[in-house]
């Protein structure tokens, strides 16, 4: 086990490297650059801009830049945000728990619904239920989220009037209940892809065990259909969604940034987009490491206990 988890370890520090490299370099090429901010304040000469470069030290070649900032970030230093002249972790900081509560809301959601229908589709094959299934699956799939959102917010929150439009409370009123009123919405829509995926999983994960020769046997047995799906189906069916989870963490924080738009969210998907038209770059950057690790932690993760629950998977 140690073994695998120092491949693991290795494989994701690489990765994340990669993916800084890329990230640094696409986002110091794009026009305008951190400077365009200075460019329309009135009276601003070239020698102040050069100044101002010199300064911040964007007059460098980019690989000397990239190789800067990341032996700053190796120290824990991110950065400062041009906009708001605050430590980058500060600035994420101030908005992770929004992201996080709504991920964690909508990740709820989806694998109880999503896993209920990938069983009852699987034990009611080609039943009028799993065509259902299949056909709302394929919607949810082909459909963008913030299409979702809008409908959403003109049926629920315009016409009914049963729950808000957006925002994560009401000003003044800091109550769970109050929260949970504003997270409605925006977690179900996040959901609604997820409990797709996990839905289409789930039915060919419990469909190929169902057809293995232990569950058989039981039967032969003469065990209860229901405690042949709860003890043996279920259980084994349900390994392969522990990798499931972790890969749906980049479908969670893609999700989440247009839905966070959508419903005026004040999350990390909301700040990286804010930070983009301000061109705010150790925000961007802190924000793209930040969710990076993440993923690559929860993969990371979903992988070491799937190696722990089935040991042939350390030998891969």
């Amino acid at each position: 086990m140690a073994g695998y988890l120092i491949r693991r370890l290795w494989q994701s520090i690489i990765l994340l490297i990669i993916v800084s490299m890329i990230g640094f370099g696409v986002l110091h090429l794009t026009p305008g650059g951190p400077l365009s901010q200075y460019a329309l304040t009135p009276g601003m000469t070239q020698e102040t801009m050069d100044r101002i470069a010199e300064q911040m030290g964007l007059n460098r070649p980019i690989p000397i830049q990239y190789l800067e900032w990341a032996w700053r970030l190796l120290q824990g230093d991110w950065g400062t945000s041009y906009r708001d002249q605050q430590p980058v972790l500060t600035v994420i900081g101030r908005h992770l728990f929004a992201t996080l509560l709504l991920m964690l809301s909508s990740t709820v959601i989806s694998i109880a619904i999503g896993t209920w229908i990938g069983i009852r589709g699987a034990t009611k094959r080609y039943s009028a239920f799993d065509y259902t299934a299949t056909v709302g699956a394929m919607i949810m799939l082909s459909i963008p989220t913030f299409w979702f959102g809008l409908v959403g917010i003109y049926v629920f929150s315009l016409k009914l009037g049963w729950l808000p439009a957006g925002n994560m409370y009401t000003i003044g009123d800091g109550s769970f209940l109050n929260y949970l009123h504003h997270l409605i919405l925006p977690s179900i829509v996040l959901a609604l892809v997820n409990i797709a995926i996990w839905s289409r999983y789930m039915r060919t994960a419990t469909l190929d065990v169902i057809n293995q020769d232990f569950v058989k046997t039981a039967r032969a047995k003469g065990v209860s259909e229901r405690r042949v799906l709860m003890k043996h189906v279920v259980g084994n069916a349900l390994l392969p969604m522990i990798t499931l989870a972790g890969m749906q963490l980049p479908n969670l924080l893609s999700g989440a940034l247009v839905t966070e738009t959508v419903f005026t969210w004040p999350g990390m998907g909301r700040l990286f987009l804010d930070s983009l038209g301000y061109n705010d770059y150790p925000v961007v950057m802190g924000l793209l490491m930040f969710s990076a690790i993440l993923v690559l932690l929860g993969n990371l993760i979903a992988d070491l206990v799937a190696a722990t629950i089935d040991p042939r998977i350390r030998l891969a």
